[in-house]
């Protein structure tokens, strides 16, 4: 299962709301003048995203796996 959410980022990648914030932040970063400070400001925007989609990948699985054991001592 695991291994399926981090392949499929569907859950991610198709929210309107999260692409409509993301672009937000992708055109306020197009209007900073200074190449190098708008590179790091992206790069620490992409690490950060990155980190929370690893949580989130993290709590799915563990919901997944406590829903299995739930169903599985019913």
């Amino acid at each position: 299962m695991l291994k399926r959410i981090k392949d499929n980022k569907e859950w991610k990648e198709k929210n309107k709301k999260y692409l409509k914030e993301l672009q937000n932040f992708f055109d306020k970063a197009d209007n900073i003048e200074d190449k190098n400070l708008k590179q790091l400001i992206i790069g620490q925007m992409l690490r950060c995203d990155d980190v929370l989609t690893k949580i989130a990948e993290n709590r799915f699985q563990e919901f997944y796996q406590l829903g299995y054991k739930n169903a599985k001592g019913e």
